[in-house]
């Protein structure tokens, strides 16, 4: 659909000239009169406004002060029209909030190039978010599933989680479980995040995670270690890129997805709502992942049975209401 641009000039030459520069691009709009601009904002919102400085009725420096004082209107693009070039008026009409100004006689490409960057400076900002977007998680997987080969119990766990995981979000904002916190979420962002959960355990020696069998007491309290280790390799990371919100996500969920509603896990022995919610939420998905594929000392259990222990340690391993709706998604 063509964005749309109101034209507002006295001068029947400029509206027809604007016009035949923009119509092929944009729906375009013209307008003689302030007041027919004013008619026209009641019926249709412009992306944005050509306004023309010196008008008869009502200048162009009246007319973008009574569309910043109206809420509706006060976010609409405005760049004047003038055939004045002094300092003062351009300094003005900055202040009072205009983006640009174009000198008349215009030219047609200056317009549309002008206009162009104004209009399409959202697409280029969301392009190049997105494609920063995919560069970060694409390093962030690579750098997980490199982990992940380490271990190698945990082949193809990053991609379950991935999918867990958004599963889980979806089914507790649509039942409105934690929803006041997970609004102020960047769902995405906490998703990518979680793919590090488990960087602790590149201080873990091979001969201990990838054991055949059950580890020993003191192998497993080395394990254990890898929370406190992801804490510190996420810590160092995020002072070097100053990303404070993925790597809060990705600190929280790695600290504390081992912790337990009853007080019982670690690394700090926190329980309930004193572990925080991203912990929270990773618990119930890692052990259910651990549950449902195999490891080197038994066979993967089916799924309704890793859902019923998953179900049985709600309100003491897991927060029950977060396992409740885990426990509703089909398997």
């Amino acid at each position: 659909m063509k964005k749309t641009v109101f034209v507002v000039d006295d001068s029947l030459t400029n509206l027809s000239k604007a016009e035949e520069a923009l119509e092929k691009q944009y729906r375009v709009i013209t307008l003689l009169s302030v007041r027919r601009m004013h008619a026209a904002l009641e019926k249709i919102t412009p992306d944005l406004i050509l306004l023309d400085i010196a008008m008869p009725e009502m200048s162009g420096f009246e007319a973008l002060k009574q569309l910043k004082s109206n809420k509706q209107h006060a976010n609409i693009p405005v760049i004047f029209l003038t055939a004045l070039t002094d300092s003062y008026n351009e300094a003005l009409g900055i202040e009072l909030g205009a983006v640009d100004f174009i000198t008349k006689p215009f030219s047609e490409p200056v317009l549309l190039n002008r206009i162009r960057n104004h209009l399409d400076i959202d697409e280029i900002i969301q392009k190049r978010t997105e494609q920063l977007t995919q560069l970060n998680d694409g390093i962030v997987f690579t750098f997980a599933d490199n982990i992940e080969r380490r271990d190698k119990k945990a082949e193809g766990h990053i991609d379950r989680v991935s999918s867990l995981l958004k599963s889980l979000l979806d089914d507790m904002a649509s039942l409105g479980v934690y929803i006041d916190e997970l609004r102020r979420w960047d769902i995405d962002s906490f998703i990518s995040a979680a793919l590090l959960h488990d960087v602790g355990k590149l201080v873990i020696p091979d001969c201990i995670l990838n054991k055949p069998g059950q580890l020993t007491d003191e192998e497993y309290q080395l394990v254990k270690t890898h929370t406190i280790a992801a804490e510190k390799i996420i810590d160092q990371m995020n002072s070097r890129t100053g990303e404070m919100g993925f790597f809060n996500n990705a600190r929280q969920i790695a600290a504390y997805h081992h912790e337990h509603w009853d007080g019982t896990g670690y690394p700090y022995g926190l329980k309930r709502t004193g572990i925080p919610l991203h912990g929270r939420i990773m618990a119930v998905i890692d052990v259910y992942d651990a549950l449902a594929t195999d490891r080197p000392y038994r066979e993967a259990l089916p799924h309704d049975e890793a859902i019923r222990i998953i179900r049985s340690d709600a309100g003491r391993q897991f927060d029950p209401l977060i396992a409740d709706v885990f426990c509703g998604i089909d398997g």
